[in-house]
């Protein structure tokens, strides 16, 4: 098997500049289920003061906030930096920020509201050729991450997003048992999970897998299976 694509995600450190608490804290709890230490400011000045003291590999910066935005706290990074990765979340996509981003040599950008699906896609889009591009879960099983598909003998396996999410867990942990508070966290995330609606969801899935992924461990988890 291919080396575990979150594992290469804990090589890398990521600072979070977002200015609306609730968006930055759902941003932060995704990001340290990948990486290896998630530094956060609400600010372009405290981001560059963080991005000075800690140098992460990635940026990940709302564009519109207070005492700098996001353009004029980049601005000064591109000054003496063209290696960090810079993604920029906005809810813009007028001509105006998009020239700003060409110009300062942006990696990527994500369009509000962001979800685990396009922050996920966005990072590996900006990381790019650092990264492997695929997570193989067997010989025949693999999934796309910039397709954000699973694939089995190169046929796309259609899924719901919570699903595919549901197995980037289970990969992210391979080897582990995922527990039903992980489950909760990740996937249903603000909302309750009843243990009938999670079983539900894995019968659900499992109809569609044309060979078993999904290892059921009692009273424990999920875990993948172990192809050899």
């Amino acid at each position: 098997m291919q080396d575990n694509l979150f594992d290469q995600f804990q090589n890398y450190t990521v600072l979070c500049v977002e200015d609306e608490e609730g968006i930055r804290k759902r941003l932060v709890n995704t990001l340290k289920y990948y990486f290896k230490d998630v530094f956060e400011a609400n600010n372009g000045d405290d981001g560059y003061d963080l991005y000075l003291e800690n140098k992460p590999d990635i940026i990940l910066s709302d564009i519109e906030m207070p005492s700098k935005n996001g353009i004029q706290m980049v601005q000064k990074i591109r000054e003496k930096d063209l290696n960090t990765s810079i993604i920029m979340v906005t809810a813009y996509s007028n001509e105006e920020y998009l020239l700003d981003l060409i110009n300062l040599k942006i990696n990527h950008y994500i369009l509000k509201p962001v979800n685990s699906h396009n922050l996920l896609t966005g990072i590996v889009k900006g990381l790019g050729d650092r990264l492997t591009q695929s997570l193989v879960f067997s010989q025949d099983y693999y999934f796309d991450i910039q397709k954000y598909e699973l694939f089995y003998k190169e046929q796309n396996i259609v899924l719901r997003k919570r699903e595919k999410d549901f197995l980037i867990l289970l990969y992210k942990n391979i080897n582990q048992v995922v527990t039903y508070k992980q489950i909760e966290d990740y996937i249903w995330r603000d909302k309750s999970m009843s243990m009938n609606a999670l079983k539900t969801f894995i019968k659900e899935l499992r109809q569609k897998l044309p060979v078993e992924l999904i290892q059921n461990i009692l009273q424990t988890g999920y875990k993948l299976e172990n192809f050899s």
